[in-house]
């Protein structure tokens, strides 16, 4: 089974009043390439966090964004209660004595005084329960993209069985066009010979010679090793995930065969499937790159 490296995730929890949303995106990258966007407060986990996504994501262009916000209806902010009694306490005093009346407006004088609120959003301080309550959410949309990637993952593995097989479907016509390509080989090269004039050949020289030159041309190897890497590719998709740069690999191999194959062809049809198979080979290639 393969996964691609591709996918979105998504969670959210409430804690202490606050809804803290994680996000987690990933693309193709041929290693893991994480950026973390989290609020101040959170600075003190990053670590944590990242130790989490690598381990669990393991390679890919990957952003974490992760957002806190009040709930609906609550205040995101809490009021310093004794900081508001001893500020009320030292305005009677001082209107005391000062022999002048105290505000008629408790409400908008204490308001307006210095640290009266404390906002829970940008507290420095990470508690236990925000503390779990994040990496929990964190993990949760780290599973919502995992689950993503493995969807993905079945949508390119249906993929790659249909362009593997395709090449073989195509692959299977060379073996039409192998014995007229020898003959068109040796009559083209007796018509050049006895187009040479005043030049005599040895008829047994030139059989052995043809014969080796022949034998140059011959792709039987080529063949099998193409076979055996079409094999093997499909034997890969169902291992443990991860095998995306050994897919990788594997195309490689079959590029070199599928080209060297080309240049030995020396007969238009059959040049014609290496074409058409090189083709299927270029789809396959791009969307290795996505397999993780």
């Amino acid at each position: 089974m393969i996964y691609s490296m591709t996918g979105f995730g998504k969670a959210s929890a409430i804690v202490n009043n606050k809804k803290i949303t994680a996000e987690v995106k990933s693309l193709n990258s041929k290693q893991l390439d994480l950026a973390v966007k989290l609020p101040v407060s959170f600075r003190q986990v990053e670590m944590e966090m990242r130790n989490a996504v690598a381990t669990r994501l393991q390679r890919g262009k990957v952003e974490v964004f992760i957002s806190v916000e009040p709930i609906e209806g609550m205040a995101p902010f809490t009021l310093n209660l004794p900081l508001l009694i001893g500020y009320k306490e030292q305005i009677e005093q001082m209107a005391k004595e000062l022999r002048i009346a105290p505000p008629t407006d408790w409400y908008a004088t204490l308001l307006r005084l210095p640290d009266v609120t404390r906002s829970e959003l940008n507290s420095e301080e990470l508690t236990q329960d925000e503390h779990d309550a994040l990496i929990a959410v964190l993990n949760n949309a780290i599973d919502a993209l995992i689950e993503f990637r493995e969807q993905e993952g079945k949508r390119l593995q249906q993929f790659f069985e249909e362009k593997i097989q395709a090449i073989r479907d195509i692959f299977s016509h060379v073996p039409e066009y192998e014995e007229s390509r020898v003959e068109k080989i040796k009559t083209r090269i007796a018509d050049a010979l006895d187009n040479l004039d005043g030049i005599s050949v040895d008829k047994n020289r030139f059989e052995q010679e043809l014969i080796f030159y022949i034998e140059k041309l011959d792709i039987t190897e080529e063949k099998i090793r193409l076979q055996n890497h079409l094999n093997y590719f499909i034997a890969t998709l169902d291992i443990e995930p991860g095998q995306g740069k050994k897919l990788g690999f594997i195309t490689q191999e079959m590029g070199r065969e599928i080209n060297t194959m080309g240049s030995k062809a020396n007969e238009a049809q059959m040049q014609k499937l290496v074409v058409m198979m090189k083709d299927q080979l270029e789809q396959i290639k791009e969307q290795v790159l996505n397999v993780l």
